[in-house]
């Protein structure tokens, strides 16, 4: 399974990496399990890939840049650590994904909600 989780976040980061330019809600759609698990300070728990992948399409437009400075990967389970850069500064992300039939199950999001929008973060 470590392959498969390998890929997927790797694939997750590549879509979200550029920002608007390279942000592919269909390439992302193709790795989230539809009945996706997430979990973020703003929206909440929520069940569904498309409200997540709504939400991406926005953190993408808003960010000018990420630097992966962490990850962690065993079996079904990842977690990176990363800055993204906003129009107001740098704001730090932890994200945990499982995986689970072939595809992103569910997804856990730590930032400070407050200072992700004082940057610019929508």
């Amino acid at each position: 399974m470590t392959d498969t989780t390998a890929r997927l976040v790797d694939r997750y980061y590549k879509t979200l990496k550029g920002g608007a330019a390279s942000f592919d809600a269909h390439r992302l759609r193709e790795i989230l399990a539809p009945d996706l698990e997430f979990e973020g300070p703003i929206a909440g728990r929520r069940i569904g890939a498309e409200g997540f992948i709504k939400g991406a399409a926005r953190f993408a437009e808003a960010m000018r840049g990420m630097t992966l400075l962490q990850q962690v990967r065993a079996d079904d389970q990842a977690s990176a650590l990363y800055d993204a850069e906003l129009p107001g500064g740098t704001v730090r992300f932890a994200e945990f994904f499982r995986i689970a039939d072939g595809r992103i199950a569910s997804l856990r999001l730590l930032y400070d909600a407050g200072e992700y929008r004082a940057r610019g973060g929508r």
